[in-house]
């Protein structure tokens, strides 16, 4: 209803603007749902933007657009001028009505559209290191980026998943390390150091095994997993790798085994990638060394301390960055450039990266260099996401990371739930801090349970039509479902709310904003649980057929909306409750 009535107001401005003699093109105008219900079912500011190129006051644009629109074909059944000449519209209510027949025939495709026409998008999100279990931050990637996903699937694009690790470079020789520090402590042939002594002491290799002190790496990893790890080891190889040259074999060990936690983690939310990829990847490939040989070709290279640099300053950036440090060793920068090279050499028409917030000063630099290769910056983006606290009783749950003293994923689906943690992750704008509030988490009282509240309006439907199958009551069919006997304003107003799930999909994929499906679905909860709390007024199985008849189709398209916003949060739609 809303692109008929947008339609309608578009070619009334196209033909005033035509009278007056003005060939441009029509200006994009506002066409919504007002903040307060009483101002109407839409609202709209064409005569404001008007009121400049027709040489008339925003109210005399506004009256002669009213004039015009009429009834737009039977769908307005009033307008009225507002403010300095902003329009409100009230569609006439069998209108309203009709929408219940559009959700019953659309089912699970209601809310779907073709918008992205088959184009092809990635979504690279999660890439967390295999450098230990998944924390809460990475819950939060993990469920943004699904979300994403799904609205971008909503919205008829191609979508593929992807997962990139860096499993070279410093990080993972520590892990590798400090692996090989607890198989030599659990074999009795050296003694760990004090906690105290972790924080400067350094583990040269070959380590000594002859009795003496392992002593752990600079910041090296010290959950209980590492031990787990090594335990695993012996367990197979005994006393075999007492010898193992570095810490290559250890450090292999370690990232197959914790990747796979990884993926049983993913497993457990419902989430799945197309294609996995990893750093040692793009230097297999040769990928790293032709990107870095292609920027030199730029001249947006050069060199200076024995370090290569890229000359961002060039590129409108505040600073240059190293490539290339001193040691010969890369900096992330330039894998991770080489990495998005790949991603448009292999035909995505657009690229999403779902990063945490301390991400954000390398994202600039990233398209930076890919403009100055000539490659089509502009399709990658990023969305960056704040960092998540966990609370409990109103205190906050320190953690680190390194020291392994905090709160996995698994521990907290475990705690709560999978739908309960997507709907804690999902339901604030990434760019805001998100708290964790464990003990709501926890609390199984739907009408304090926020994910609940959402899960139980659906529940509540599917009981009602139970009902109606144990009295005999033919459930509404598609083409069957009429809407004429809803009068009360609070029908109507549960079916303006619908009739917007449409809309609301497509702008929270163009935004990359899968909260606002959260604040929607909950905003049907909020009209439909109170709807149904009241049994005198709204009681949906009567003696009344025609009533009876009317409400089922109502419940039935609320269970539909309700359902296809919890799948695009990836929640389930339970039954029972």
């Amino acid at each position: 209803m809303r692109e008929r009535l947008q339609a309608a107001l578009d070619a009334t401005i196209q033909a005033l603007l035509a009278e007056a003699g003005d060939a441009a093109s029509a200006p994009d105008v506002a066409l919504e749902p007002p903040r307060q219900a009483e101002h109407g079912d839409f609202a709209t500011n064409a005569a404001l933007v008007l009121a400049k190129r027709l040489k008339l006051p925003p109210r005399a644009v506004a009256q002669t657009l009213v004039a015009r629109l009429g009834n737009a074909g039977g769908l307005v059944a009033r307008a009225e001028i507002a403010g300095p000449g902003f329009v409100n519209f009230w569609l006439d209510r069998a209108r309203w009505r009709g929408a219940l027949e559009n959700i019953l025939a659309a089912g699970s495709n209601y809310g779907r559209s073709d918008a992205g026409k088959g184009r092809r998008v990635m979504v690279e999100f999660l890439s967390a290191n295999p450098t230990g279990p998944l924390s809460v931050g990475h819950g939060r990637n993990l469920v943004l980026g699904d979300c994403i996903a799904r609205l971008f699937d909503a919205t008829g694009w191609n979508v593929t998943r992807e997962y990139y690790f860096n499993n070279g470079g410093r990080q993972m020789r520590v892990l590798g390390e400090s692996v090989r520090a607890r198989y030599l402590e659990r074999l009795g042939r050296a003694a760990a150091p004090p906690d105290a002594a972790l924080k400067d002491a350094e583990l040269p290799w070959p380590a000594e095994i002859g009795g003496k002190p392992v002593v752990f790496p600079r910041e090296g990893y010290q959950g209980g997993y590492i031990t787990d790890i090594a335990d695993a080891i012996i367990a197979r190889e005994g006393e075999g790798w007492l010898e193992e040259p570095g810490d290559r074999g250890f450090r292999i060990e370690a990232e197959q085994r914790i990747f796979a936690e990884i993926r049983a983690t993913q497993d457990s939310l419902g989430v799945s990638f197309d294609v996995y990829t990893n750093e040692t990847t793009m230097y297999a490939e040769q990928r790293v060394e032709r990107a870095l040989a292609a920027l030199r070709a730029t001249t947006r290279v050069y060199e200076e301390g024995g370090a290569v640099w890229l000359r961002a300053t060039d590129l409108g950036l505040a600073r240059d960055r190293v490539l290339v440090k001193s040691s010969g060793e890369p900096t992330y920068l330039l894998p991770d450039i080489a990495y998005h090279c790949q991603k448009l050499e292999r035909g995505f028409e657009r690229v999403i990266d779902v990063q945490g917030a301390d991400h954000k000063d390398q994202g600039p630099y990233v398209t930076a260099a890919l403009s100055a290769l000539g490659l089509p910056a502009d399709a990658v983006e990023f969305v960056f996401y704040e960092f998540v606290t966990l609370s409990s009783g109103g205190q906050t749950v320190k953690q680190s990371t390194r020291r392994a003293t905090f709160i996995t994923v698994d521990e907290l689906v475990k705690e709560v739930g999978a739908d309960v943690f997507r709907f804690f992750m999902i339901q604030r704008r990434s760019e805001s801090h998100l708290d964790f509030d464990l003990a709501l988490a926890k609390d199984t009282d739907w009408t304090k349970n926020p994910a609940y509240y959402l899960q139980y309006a659906h529940a509540r439907c599917c009981g009602i039509e139970r009902q109606a199958a144990e009295r005999g009551v033919p459930l509404p069919k598609s083409g069957e479902a009429s809407g004429e006997r809803l009068a009360l304003p609070e029908e109507i107003e549960l079916i303006r709310k619908l009739a917007e799930f449409p809309e609301t999909v497509a702008r929270a994929a163009a935004a990359r904003e899968p909260h606002h499906i959260a604040y929607y679905v909950r905003d049907v909860a909020a009209l439909w649980n109170p709807y149904l709390q009241d049994g005198k007024n709204h009681r949906v199985l009567s003696e009344d057929a025609e009533l009876t008849a009317a409400r089922l189709g109502l419940v039935a398209a609320v269970r539909t909306v309700v359902a296809n916003g919890l799948a695009l949060l990836g929640m389930s739609a339970p039954e029972r409750m």
